[in-house]
């Protein structure tokens, strides 16, 4: 670990991070051991935490461990995963387990165990208002501490040559369901917070899970297995047409290469645009362990000769929703392919509804007259991850986890965290210290590039053949 030089309080930073999730936290890990670059990083959280209400048991992260926060751009760091598990005296059994996919609650304790030793770190610090200071050519970063109970503490500004945005995404609530989310008097929970409702929910009499990605199989899968054979009493619902498997064959997982990355930022805004709503499966489907667990479980309780109290129906979306009675919700469904309606009451909801990035105007509003915007107001991101800004503005605004409009559905991929997190310091440190692959596909996206690159082949040293009796 890089002992970071005392920083003087006037003396501007070189990178000030915004948010500590496990990009940020990537990005911190890496810049930790480049001498002379004064990097802080805020969060107004007491401390990392990842998704803690689907920590639910023998959940996995969707992407092998070498997908953790350096690896695949530094195998040789300190802050490898399974360096971790050497520090936890937790590597053989690890080897002995056989587990290419690890569960989301190892995932956390990993991060966690990098958060709590990475100097550069400031939780408790809520970052208030980002500005560019033409007059010091700095940025000004606004921030307050907060206290252990996450009040007001004291006020703080650090200026900075570059800013990264890490905020990351929130919990996105449809329309409909709204008002229900914010009445405590009907259990109606993002499955962000699943575990802290849970035994609530195992508790009601009919809960309905409305989203068919992976969260929701995940959430009604825990459900299922709780909940006593016969009555069961459960509703899973979604929208997507059907119930349909993640793409994971090994030349489908190349969109998320810097390759794909490459190319995709190429497009017309337009076609990129269309790319991201039509590849939709490459991330939001079903992993298939998981779907074989839920048919499993479903399957289990036919051997008696009855079937579950269960309903799983997708191609349905919510039209309105609202109360009924005290303690009840009534859910307005249609059918997008019979254009059919109904009506559904249940005693309890999770909507497993996904996550959306969160908007940046609020922090950024001391940046928008040097911020420049496509066609539909968001902003422009560069191929190295940057705003585009006014050429007056001399430092750099980096981003991370907030340009799936320009870079694709790679970017919310925790595969390409360490990738993008050494191209954002290789381009702010102006040298390479981490040199990165000129190719990472077999496929070949486009055609104005001419034969893909094949880089030279490796020439090892000849050895001297042994001879017997030596």
């Amino acid at each position: 670990m890089n002992t970071p030089a005392p920083h003087t309080p006037d003396a501007p930073r070189d990178l000030v991070g915004i948010g500590i999730g496990p990009f940020n936290l990537s990005l911190a890990a890496l810049a930790d051991p480049l001498t002379g670059l004064d990097a802080v990083f805020y969060d107004q959280r007491p401390g990392f935490r990842w998704h803690p209400g689907l920590l639910i048991d023998g959940a996995r992260v969707q992407v092998p461990f070498l997908a953790d926060l350096v690896t695949l751009v530094d195998p040789a760091s300190p802050w490898t995963f399974l360096n971790h598990l050497r520090a936890r005296e937790r590597l053989f059994p690890f080897y002995f387990a056989e587990r290419f996919h690890i569960e989301r609650a190892e995932y956390d304790a990993y991060c966690r165990w990098v958060a709590e030793n990475l100097p550069a770190l400031r939780f408790h610090h809520q970052v208030d208002a980002v500005r560019w200071n033409p007059e010091r050519d700095l940025f000004e970063v606004d921030y307050t501490q907060l206290d252990a109970g996450g009040e007001a503490e004291a006020l703080g500004r650090t200026h900075t040559r570059n800013v990264v945005l890490g905020i990351g995404t929130e919990p996105h609530v449809p329309d409909p369901l709204r008002p229900l989310v914010e009445d405590p008097a009907v259990p109606v929970v993002h499955a962000a917070d699943y575990l802290r409702h849970r035994d609530t929910l195992l508790a009601a009499g009919h809960v309905t899970v409305i989203g068919t990605g992976q969260s929701g199989a995940e959430v009604f899968l825990d459900l299922l297995r709780h909940r006593p054979a016969g009555r069961e009493r459960l509703h899973w619902l979604g929208r997507t047409g059907a119930l349909a498997p993640m793409e994971y064959s090994k030349l489908g997982l190349e969109h998320f290469t810097p390759d794909y990355t490459r190319y995709f930022h190429g497009l017309a805004e337009p076609v990129r645009d269309r790319l991201v709503a039509a590849q939709w499966q490459l991330h939001k489907g079903i992993d298939a362990d998981t779907t074989a667990a839920i048919h499993d479980e479903l399957y289990r309780r036919t051997l008696d000769g009855g079937w579950p109290d269960t309903t799983l129906t997708p191609g349905v979306h919510v039209r309105t929703a609202g109360r009924i009675a005290a303690t009840q919700v009534e859910l307005h469904l249609e059918h997008e392919q019979q254009k059919t309606r109904s009506r559904l009451t249940t005693d309890a909801v999770v909507l497993a509804t996904g996550h959306r990035e969160r908007p940046l105007g609020r922090l950024l509003a001391g940046l928008d007259p040097y911020m420049r915007r496509d066609s539909s107001e968001r902003p422009r991101v560069d191929d190295r991850h940057r705003l585009v800004l006014d050429p007056s503005v001399t430092g750099s605004v980096y981003v991370q986890n907030a340009e799936t409009h320009t870079h694709g559905v790679g970017t919310p991929d925790l595969g390409l965290a360490a990738w993008r997190s050494a191209t954002i310091l290789n381009d702010l440190t102006g040298r390479e210290p981490y040199p990165l692959p000129a190719r990472t596909a077999f496929t070949t996206f486009g055609l104005d590039g001419g034969l893909p690159q094949i880089p030279p082949a490796r020439h090892h040293r000849a050895l001297t053949p042994l001879v017997d009796g030596i």
